[in-house]
């Protein structure tokens, strides 16, 4: 039988001298992301957050609705969380899921933005562009296993026609007229659908009736939203949010 002589000893621990300690977790050298400790930190689950956003696409624009409720779990806590961004002079962008993550989003949006106006060389961001570029930076997230919790509705005119888009935590994404997030996708988007295959040339007015009537059903069924939303509303005018515009609710029948 071998045994391990002492200066077996000291060869192995030269070659090791670089290694995890046991029961440690390495730490690769420039990586600041990892602690010897803990690993690496993931957001786990969404802390505040919004319920639906609501577009629907009418004759000459695009509607966008959300309400201002920000939910800690199911407490109804910040009653004042706007969820509609003006982006630039024809883009407005729709965020349900993590508001602290759409803080985050906006922020980096905004500079971006800021940066563009810098140049000074007369073109704007459109909205199938920045539809693509968070598609990019969520898939990204996703790819590291650390997503934005979020899903983006981005409407906007572009080259003078109607555009929505959405993309989601994952980085999946799609365009279409009637779009829909959160519990809104099950209870809404039948609504607004057969709404606009009904009429696909509807005025403002009435798309604003539906996206008004969608919301009081939302309000009625889910359980996260609240009786107080802002409206976009995107033509080849410009851009106007309108609101916390309320809800009228009845709950008599509630005792039945």
């Amino acid at each position: 039988m071998a045994f391990m002589t002492k200066g077996d000893w000291y060869n192995s621990q030269a070659f090791w001298q670089n290694g995890p300690a046991p029961g440690a977790i390495y730490n690769f050298p420039g990586n600041t992301a990892q602690s010897e400790s803990n690993g690496f930190q993931r957001s786990q689950a969404p802390i505040t957050t919004g319920t639906s956003v609501l577009g629907l696409h009418y004759k000459d624009g695009v509607v966008i609705a959300a309400d201002v409720l920000g939910s800690y779990g199911s407490l109804a806590k910040y009653r004042n969380c706007e969820r509609l961004m003006k982006v630039n002079d024809n883009i407005i962008l729709g965020a349900g899921g993590d508001f602290a993550d759409f803080q985050y989003i906006k922020n980096i949006i905004e500079q971006k933005i800021l940066e563009e106006e810098c140049l000074d060389d007369g073109f704007s961001l459109k909205p199938k562009s920045l539809h693509c570029w968070l598609t990019r930076v969520m898939y990204n997230r996703r790819s590291k296993f650390d997503p934005f919790w979020n899903n983006f509705i981005i409407a906007g005119m572009d080259d003078d026609k109607p555009f929505m888009g959405t993309v989601d935590k994952l980085g999946t994404a799609y365009a279409d007229p009637v779009i829909t997030t959160g519990y809104g996708a099950y209870m809404a988007t039948p609504l607004l659908r057969k709404a606009y295959e009904d009429n696909k040339e509807m005025t403002k007015e009435e798309a604003l009736q539906h996206i008004h009537k969608s919301m009081q059903v939302l309000f009625y069924r889910d359980a996260r939203s609240f009786p107080k939303y802002h409206v976009g509303i995107i033509n080849k005018d410009g851009i106007e949010i309108k609101g916390p515009l309320t809800l009228e609710s009845n709950w008599e029948v509630a005792n039945m």
